[in-house]
């Protein structure tokens, strides 16, 4: 009799699991997106049989500039998708360039993420669908790409900082090799306004981008530390005390509103020592560089200054630049740098000690592309030098991820 319940139970659920099955095969669930044609295009499929309107938008398409308080933005493309057999929406675009590309749809005026893709990113409160087109070895896409390579580790680590007052967390890769033995060079890596220590560990692809040049002996070996930039937050939102709150740009969102007990660039070396003491570190000037993006490329600005004979190597990523306590967009950058004593004390007192490498880089489009033209202005006039690069496009991560593949490969050579 037991036998008997045993085998009508399962029968049951294998055809309740396979009626489901049914449902979810039938009711589009199964759709395929993206799809990477073999003639280089890429297909975006949608089941919405009740939509009106279907649309996606990607930074593969051409981008708009949209105005804001802070300025000019590109803000990424939108194409229409058009509905074909049985409630499916599709759009495919022209052929893509080797890179890593995000998406959304919009349908009827609500903003999705892909349902059929699994790969998602986070940047600040908004979350994208992502996939890679690779083209030929070592170009973007192949190196954003994990590839068949020795893998270096990441951690997210937890370290004290008495000038904050706070335990805090950060994210850092070891390259492969590590646990053999040896000491290494560091490279301390900076995230933007609303980001956090897990920004360029995913966004930013530091670990993939880091694997394939070391593997292709075109960067160092390094340790690369990744902190978190908000000296008034312990950690990334949901991984400490303060709980599951919602990010915001600039101190936006539902974080922590309580002051800092100190600007990140005061407590810089609180990460330093304790790198310097937990890890195998070629622990000198020489094997140290600094580099960030927007507000991580304003942090690295500070640093430079404040502690001179630090650092060897220094990347401003698409910098936001100020040379007092207080922000002013009132008075041009190049005015005030011009009249600030002590801001012209330190430069001096910074290229006097002869760094190896003082790099800049910004897009064409950035909103940030005056104040940084101000800081190449004032170095060719103090004949101050440094190493420029121009991309197109704006304040976004794709150039930042070229950046860092630049900046890494003149590192510690």
């Amino acid at each position: 009799m037991r036998q008997k319940l045993f085998f009508t139970a399962a029968l049951c659920t294998l055809l309740s699991t396979g009626g489901m099955a049914q449902e979810a095969l039938w009711s589009g669930s199964q759709v395929k997106s993206p799809v990477q044609n073999p003639d280089g295009t890429v297909t975006f499929n949608l089941f919405a049989p009740k939509a009106v309107k279907v649309e996606v938008t990607g930074d593969f398409l051409p981008t708009r500039q949209i105005d804001t308080p802070r300025g000019k933005y590109d803000a990424p493309g939108v194409a229409e998708l058009k509905e074909g057999k049985n409630g499916v929406w599709s759009f495919t675009t022209s052929a893509l360039p080797s890179e890593l590309y995000n998406y959304s749809f919009t349908v009827d005026g609500m903003r999705y993420l892909d349902p059929s893709n699994i790969y998602v990113n986070r940047d600040v409160a908004s979350l994208t669908s992502i996939f890679i087109v690779k083209g030929q070895k070592g170009d973007k896409g192949d190196l954003y790409s994990v590839n068949e390579v020795p893998h270096g580790n990441v951690s997210k680590v937890w370290y004290d900082s008495p000038t904050l007052k706070m335990k805090r967390r950060m994210t850092v890769y070891t390259p492969a090799g590590y646990d053999k033995g040896g000491k290494y060079p560091v490279l301390y890596l900076l995230h933007g306004a609303g980001g956090d220590e897990d920004a360029w560990s995913t966004l930013g692809r530091a670990a993939q981008i880091l694997d394939n040049l070391i593997a292709t002996g075109k960067a160092k070996p390094m340790i690369v530390v990744m902190p978190n930039g908000n000296p008034n937050c312990q950690a990334a939102p949901g991984e400490w005390s303060f709980g599951m709150y919602q990010p915001g740009f600039m101190g936006g969102g539902d974080g922590p509103k309580a002051k800092a007990a100190a600007s990140m660039d005061e407590s810089f070396m609180d990460i330093v020592k304790y790198v310097d003491r937990n890890y195998r570190t070629l622990a000198d000037r020489a094997h140290r560089a600094v580099c960030g993006l927007s507000m991580g490329g304003g942090h690295t600005f500070a640093i430079s200054r404040r502690f001179p004979t630090s650092f060897d190597y220094y990347g401003l990523f698409s910098a936001g630049l100020g040379v007092g306590r207080d922000y002013n967009n009132r008075t041009p950058l190049l005015q005030q740098m011009n009249e600030n004593k002590e801001y012209n004390a330190q430069m001096k007192t910074l290229f006097a000690s002869h760094p190896k490498l003082y790099w800049i880089g910004i897009g064409k489009t950035d909103f940030l592309y005056q104040s940084n033209a101000d800081l190449r202005k004032y170095l060719d006039t103090k004949g101050y030098k440094y190493e420029y690069m121009e991309t197109d496009g704006g304040h976004i991560w794709r150039n930042w991820r070229i950046y860092l593949t630049t900046f890494a490969q003149k590192l510690f050579k």
